[in-house]
């Protein structure tokens, strides 16, 4: 038997489902339907049904997903063409992207769509790169899982064979990686750009000349070649304290240009004591970064409500660290940015402060989590005495928090900004290759952070063999089933880099796992059998690490639902029009009553 059609579910007023047939390995199917004859808009109509059966409806949004988005995986990866409302179409090679985009019609499939999103937008969150493998990873895992829970298997304890294959798996991860040496940084950033040797080279210059925990932006180029820019800055962890000083609603940021920044070392609780301040900023229409130990409500109020009405542009942070350090960060920002620190202690109060205790950005980017300024280098001077000054307390002083303290400053101070300057020929490319440059900026520091391991989907295939080793530790034969089907899934990245390449990835995956050694993999870009480390092909840890988890995080959520709630389709019927009434002809030599007779 076949379940209704999903039109008729949706098209009803009230549906009553009921799940009272028991499923068993003897009896896997176990639904009947049962249809009322009513047919009224009030009708009720009851089923026992396989509660399962609404989930392969679920689940075919999430093949969708995998399909559409896998397309953009390993250096043969394709691009995908996104229709944009108000513009030219976006083509990208970028997963995260294009999960963004997909909206499906049919409500039970979009709720597939959803479910693996999640993953995907969780890993790129954490590590920067990695959705595309989160999403196939995750569709493996649950393809395989179906299969076993279909066949009566009880998904509670396949889902925690899961959830502990994943922590045993990324304990092996960790020790797989290695600590990312100077001179690969070029190739982690080329990889993940697609193989684009020329953004690696210039992610992996930047990091050279900024340091490797430097601050390196992306910007778009006002010319057809990309640039690399090294300006003074510094960058620390405060963002806005209301989203309503955002005014890029894209990106969810604060971003002014030739920014004056008030720098105030005690709370702020009366609006008017800024009255005098901001009455200059609205006159010569310049922005203003408010930087505080804290600000009240009822002064924060008014800085929305102006800047929602359009009448100043302006931003507020709290300021970074706490107690001396928090006076020492204030001083570090005010000689970076040529202004003064307004203390009650020497005699400058809020009240009576003029635009002349201002210090000046060149550039100010604030997010929900942190803030960027960026000066013109005109206090080089100023910066240089102050960083010789903290240099002078590191050598009197024993302590070692202390001096981690006083070098973090330094670097605060000393370390310059790198600013990639993205050019193209059109929008629409330089939307793509702003895209590629930002993945591969990410992964870069995800190396930097987490070390490396073998790439090209290699990693996940050398874990697979760790997994009969892992079942040994299991409670109970379904979750082994549960790891068994994790081994499986950890095949489909590299299946999916092999197809793109146009190649059988059962052929690859069973030669590379025919190999002992541990590097040795399929380099798709070159069609070949190589060393890929040798050859430059590595993926960062963090990536990997995050795609395992939050695939399986997904994947578990899945398998262990039993029912989906959507809500009810309205159908509009169609309004008949009533018909005109038509007037009766007037016989020819005939008046009507009421007309008069003409002769």
């Amino acid at each position: 038997m076949v379940p209704p059609p999903r039109d008729s579910w949706f098209g009803l007023s009230t549906l009553e489902i009921s799940f009272n047939t028991p499923r068993n390995r003897e009896n896997p199917f176990p639904f009947l339907l049962l249809f009322s004859p009513c047919l009224s808009p009030q009708c009720v109509i009851s089923f026992e049904v396989l509660s399962f059966i609404p989930l392969f409806w679920v689940q075919a949004g999430v093949n969708l997903v995998a399909e559409l988005v896998g397309l953009t995986l390993g250096p043969r990866g394709r691009n995908v063409i996104l229709q944009n409302k108000y513009g030219p179409p976006k083509i990208v090679n970028d997963g995260e992207t294009v999960l963004k985009e997909i909206e499906l019609e049919d409500p039970l499939e979009n709720v597939g769509v959803k479910l693996v999103r999640q993953a995907g937008a969780r890993t790129n969150e954490l590590a920067g790169d990695g959705s595309t493998t989160s999403v196939v990873l995750a569709h493996g895992l649950i393809s395989e899982g179906v299969k076993v829970v279909a066949a009566g298997v009880n998904p509670v304890q396949v889902s925690r064979g899961i959830v502990k294959t994943a922590k045993a798996l990324v304990t092996e991860l960790k020790k797989m990686s290695r600590e990312v040496e100077d001179d690969e940084l070029v190739h982690v950033a080329a990889v993940s750009a697609g193989n684009d040797h020329v953004v690696g080279s210039m992610i992996a210059d930047a990091l050279r000349q900024v340091g490797r925990r430097g601050v390196v932006t992306i910007e778009k180029g006002k010319c057809r070649q990309s640039s690399l820019q090294i300006v003074e800055g510094m960058q620390f962890d405060r963002g806005y304290l209301s989203s309503y000083f955002v005014n890029d609603r894209k990106k969810m940021t604060v971003e002014f240009h030739n920014c004056k920044l008030l720098l105030v070392d005690k709370k702020i609780t009366n609006p008017k004591d800024m009255f005098k301040i901001m009455d200059s900023a609205v006159k010569e229409k310049y922005p203003i970064l408010v930087v505080a130990e804290g600000i009240e409500q009822e002064a924060l109020a008014p800085l929305i409500r102006n800047k929602l009405r359009g009448v100043l542009k302006v931003a507020a942070i709290k300021a970074p660290a706490f107690g001396e350090r928090k006076s020492h960060c204030l001083d570090d920002i005010a000689i970076l940015t040529g202004g003064t620190v307004i203390r009650d202690d020497v005699g400058l109060t809020l009240e009576k402060a003029t635009k002349e205790v201002l210090g000046t950005a060149a550039k100010v980017v604030i997010t929900k989590n942190s803030t960027l300024i960026v000066t013109d280098g005109s206090t080089r001077k100023a910066v240089e005495e102050r960083v010789s000054q903290i240099r002078g307390l590191v050598k009197n002083t024993d302590e070692n928090f202390q001096q981690k303290i006083l070098y973090e400053r330094i670097a605060r101070l000393s370390g310059g900004i790198a600013i990639l300057q993205v050019g193209a020929q059109t929008q629409v490319e330089l939307k793509d290759k702003q895209l590629r440059v930002e993945d591969a900026l990410n992964a870069t520091k995800a190396a930097i952070e987490e070390g490396v391991v073998v790439g090209g989907g290699c990693s996940l295939l050398r874990l697979s063999t760790k997994v009969d080793c892992i079942k040994e530790y299991l409670d109970n034969e379904e979750q082994k089933i549960g790891a068994e089907i994790f081994k499986k899934a950890l095949s489909y990245p590299a299946r999916q880099i092999a197809k793109n390449a146009g190649v059988n990835g059962s052929v690859v995956v069973e030669k590379v796992l025919s190999s002992n050694i541990m590097n040795y993999g399929y380099n798709a870009a070159r069609y070949c059998y190589e060393d890929l480390l040798a050859a430059g092909i590595m993926d960062p840890t963090k990536v990997v690490r995050c795609s395992l988890e939050h695939a399986a995080s997904v994947a578990t959520t899945f398998l262990s639902s039993d029912a989906v709630v959507v809500d009810i389709k309205e159908v509009e019927l169609p309004v008949r029009m009533p018909m005109p009434i038509r007037k009766p002809l007037r016989k020819p030599g005939i008046p009507q009553a009421g007309m008069p007779l003409i002769v």
